[in-house]
């Protein structure tokens, strides 16, 4: 999480247009500290989660994580927020898959604000029953 939590012009955001979340979710109080500040380690896997959907759908299948490319926390994130993760394939190779994901928090507190609060770059491998790598499917 970053040292200062004071919000600028630039963080406040709107969702984006034209696609919809991939996972949308509310963290609850186990996910957090004693001060309502959720574990930056409960959103990466979130994010991994909303990584692999695309992942998945893209492989035909199977697949596994095999690197955190980019990973950013722009905000904190508290007990409440809805969090919404878009991610979308930027990039294919012969067996792998990079995702980026986005991460918008929907405070509900006096007046319902967005703000991005992750960004995230993941690599995926297409896996067999084995779970050795193998070629993606054609697109």
């Amino acid at each position: 999480m970053p040292l200062s939590t004071q919000q600028t012009a630039a963080d406040t955001a709107t969702l984006p247009s034209g696609c919809a979340p991939t996972l949308r979710v509310m963290p609850m109080p186990s996910d957090a500290n004693i001060h309502g500040d959720v574990f930056g380690g409960w959103i990466m896997a979130q994010v991994d989660i909303a990584g692999a959907i695309p992942a998945t759908r893209r492989a035909g299948g199977r697949v596994a994580t095999i690197a955190v490319n980019a990973f950013t926390f722009r905000q904190p994130v508290f007990v409440g927020d809805l969090l919404s993760f878009y991610a979308k394939i930027i990039k294919t190779g012969t067996t792998s898959i990079t995702v980026s994901v986005e991460v918008y928090a929907e405070r509900q507190r006096l007046d319902a604000e967005i703000i991005k609060v992750t960004e995230a770059i993941l690599t995926y491998v297409a896996t067999d029953d084995q779970r050795r790598s193998r070629p993606l499917p054609p697109a």
